[in-house]
């Protein structure tokens, strides 16, 4: 017995929603002819989102391609997802003022399997494809290294926008960067894509991967790009770095309460790339009372990843502390460990940091200067303040709390 066809919605249906947020489509008219075509001979499109797993842990950030994945994967379409198994250890050059320091194989191994996990709470993983790109770059020889390089100039190369910035800064570009893009366009080539998604910063790599598949005589896939969504400060791209991020895994009082302090004039952006609003009203929304508007937000994207029950906890309980000025009812505890200590005593941000409440002992330092971390009610205003042997109630922030031990 053969497999059943795909049921596809009808195409301006399918058009509506994959182009909902888009910033770059090449071409859009490419688009509605290849799904006319996929309606008539219920083939569905093939749609490539390429990951490196670059760093254990994503956040919403990561989800909008990965959203729009699963808006083609809702109107019937093949998802392909390439593991950047190969690509994650040369690293992707976009954005980056310097060179990236490249992973061991057993990093990206390990920081892979921790991906997997997350995505499936944004698209179907059991009706994916799912291609590793070391499957054919460790096959490659040096010869076929050269010929791929062959495919595209230098001066083609230099074009990018982070290329030509490195430069004029006098900052060094190595030669293993140049490659990413053609690595990244090959997989295109081995797994015949009909589209790759990517971020607005991704559209050179994408563009490379049609001219290759046009080198080699495949039908060009259309590239897509979305935006890169700003972080909890409102300006700079989302990034654990930067400890502005809302993670996949945060506790959901954490998520909502996250979500209700990102500036009003993200929360557009906000619901268009990650929720599934209307528009219509979503203008009635924003026209209301912000604060309203920002916690239905919170409850969509509480609820997106940690489901409905969870979401109105959340919203309860932010009412609950931050309405009334309240301490959390459940306030989980952390012993130091005895060997983070030095001399009997740890600094508040390393302690912090070690307990969950940063994601780095920079974030907490910073928060510190900001005057936003508290001991036992009693703000901290010295980023080396150190605490000894007792018990501790530590705050960083409006929403995060931990009782501290330390031995």
């Amino acid at each position: 017995m053969s497999d059943p066809k795909p049921s596809f919605p009808p195409l301006e249906e399918q058009l509506t929603r994959i182009k909902r947020g888009v910033v770059d489509l090449v071409t859009e008219e490419d688009l509605r002819r290849r799904l006319a075509r996929s309606l008539e001979e219920g083939r569905p499109l093939r749609v490539k989102l390429g990951i490196d797993p670059s760093s254990p842990d994503i956040h919403v950030g990561h989800t909008v391609q990965l959203r729009k994945l699963r808006t083609f994967q809702e109107c019937g379409h093949q998802a392909v997802i390439i593991w950047g198994t190969a690509t994650a250890m040369v690293g992707d050059p976009t954005g980056k003022d310097k060179t990236r320091p490249q992973l061991s194989r057993e990093q990206v191994l390990e920081n892979l399997r921790t991906y997997r996990e997350q995505i499936g709470k944004v698209v179907d993983v059991d009706l994916a494809e799912h291609h590793e790109n070391g499957a054919w770059f460790d096959r490659f020889t040096f010869q076929d290294t050269i010929r791929l390089m062959s495919r595209m100039t230098v001066a083609r190369v230099i074009e990018r926008d982070s290329f030509q910035n490195r430069m004029s800064k006098g900052l060094p570009i190595g030669l293993h960067e140049i490659i990413y893009p053609l690595m990244q366009g090959w997989d295109s080539v081995e797994i015949r894509a009909d589209i790759e998604l990517g971020g607005t910063d991704q559209l050179f790599n994408l563009l490379a991967g049609r001219d290759l598949q046009q080198q080699v005589g495949q039908e060009p896939q259309l590239c897509l790009t979305m935006p890169i969504l700003e972080g909890l400060d409102g300006v700079q791209k989302m990034s654990k770095s930067l400890g502005n991020t809302i993670g996949l895994n945060d506790d959901p009082v954490d998520m909502f309460g996250k979500v209700m302090s990102i500036p009003d004039s993200l929360m557009e952006k906000y619901f268009l790339l990650l929720t599934e609003v209307e528009e219509a009203d979503l203008r009635e929304l924003l026209a209301g009372h912000p604060r309203e508007a920002k916690a239905e937000l919170a409850r969509r994207v509480t609820a997106w990843l940690h489901g409905a029950e969870a979401s109105e906890r959340a919203a309860r309980e932010f009412d609950r502390v931050f309405r009334e000025r309240e301490r959390p009812t459940e306030i989980p505890e952390f012993e130091v460990p005895a060997d983070a200590l030095k001399e009997g005593r740890i600094q508040v941000a390393v302690a912090a940091h070690l307990a969950g409440l940063g994601s780095s002992g920079g974030e907490i330092r910073r928060a510190i200067k900001g005057g936003g971390v508290r001991v036992d009610g009693e703000r901290i205003a010295d980023p080396t303040h150190a605490l000894g042997s007792g018990s501790y109630l530590l705050q960083v922030g409006k929403r995060r709390f931990v009782r501290l031990r330390i031995p």
